[in-house]
């Protein structure tokens, strides 16, 4: 299990770095320059200069590009914004909380409604939960998750008046934030979990269970729920990383003060670091979730077990030859 493990996080590695590069890009070929903004209107070119070089936008794309690496994945230093002139890091340390805490409330949303929603969808199949349940997730999919937020503004803030409209006060104020985000995941997630359930329901063994006289409950809480659920353990990690990148959307509808609405300003201003960094930090982040199901995925599911406990065996019984042939 180790050697799976290590596996899976040399294999991060690669698409971080990969992340890293491909932001940098997009950014250095963006049309605009932040020292004009920086400088405004009127500035000579000797400012124009000076300020370039300091900023150290006056090198070549792959000098720039080896030493944004270089600070990035070894000295861990994202930069210091060109506006703020403060350190990205700090800044995205105090700020990603926040972040953290809405994508996490939306997975469980989308763990606790979706995953219900659809088991019960595809055990009445073809009935009216199970058209009402589809029904709910194709419109939770199809609806953008900024839309959803102006509609609940205007209802719960401007009409009723029963929770704020923007900033983080108080522990009630994530609760539009999370709806308008989960919403979306939660459909996605009940149509991948009825598809899950209708696959087992119809497998050989549950018509063996239900051969020998066993109850339709035990059959789907004993049987059909646990074989659903690891292939559903997979989808919580791009479920995260669905509700970690809609946060970008929701923190500026919302003026939420966490990662998304910083990288968001950033780029109206061309500050690069901020957003290089940003979205790097939000990449090592999902791909630390993703981890950490993969892993727990390998725990679960048994067949992951003994690929590597076979491949230990194998391995052992050779070098046992290797060392009897020696002697």
């Amino acid at each position: 299990m180790s050697r799976y493990i290590l596996k899976r996080i040399v294999m991060l590695i690669p698409v971080i770095i990969g992340i890293a590069i491909v932001i940098f890009t997009i950014m250095y070929f963006t049309p605009g320059d932040p020292v004009t903004i920086i400088l405004g209107e009127h500035y000579t070119q000797e400012q124009y200069l000076a300020k370039q070089m300091e900023l150290g936008l006056d090198k070549p794309y792959f000098v720039q590009l080896l030493r944004h690496l270089e600070k990035t994945f070894i000295e861990f230093d994202l930069g210091t914004s060109y506006f703020q002139n403060l350190s990205v890091m700090s800044e995205l340390l105090s700020r990603l909380p926040k972040t953290i805490i809405i994508a996490i409330v939306c997975c469980l949303m989308q763990i606790f409604i979706a995953i219900p929603l659809g088991i019960t969808a595809a055990v009445h199949q073809n009935g009216f939960l199970d058209r009402f349940c589809v029904l709910l997730a194709m419109l939770s999919i199809s609806i953008p998750n900024f839309w959803i937020a102006m509609r609940l503004i205007i209802v719960f803030s401007l009409y009723l008046g029963w929770l704020p409209s923007y900033g983080i006060d108080h522990w009630y104020s994530y609760i539009l934030p999370c709806v308008a985000n989960g919403l979306m995941g939660i459909g996605g997630m009940a149509r991948q979990s009825r598809s899950q359930m209708l696959e087992v329901i119809r497998s050989d063994y549950v018509t063996t269970a239900r051969a020998k006289g066993a109850s339709e409950r035990r059959i789907l809480y004993s049987h059909a729920l646990p074989n659903t659920m690891i292939p559903l353990i997979t989808g919580v990690g791009t479920h995260f990383g669905t509700a970690l990148g809609g946060t970008v959307v929701i923190e500026t509808v919302f003026s939420i003060p966490g990662v998304g609405y910083y990288m968001v300003q950033a780029v109206g201003n061309r500050d690069y670091p901020i957003v290089c960094g940003g979205v790097t930090m939000l990449a090592i982040l999902f791909c630390l979730v993703v981890l950490l199901v993969d892993i727990a995925y390998a725990f679960i599911d048994p067949r992951i077990k003994a690929q590597y406990e076979g491949q230990q065996k194998k391995k052992l019984k050779y070098n046992a030859r290797r060392r009897s042939a020696n002697v």
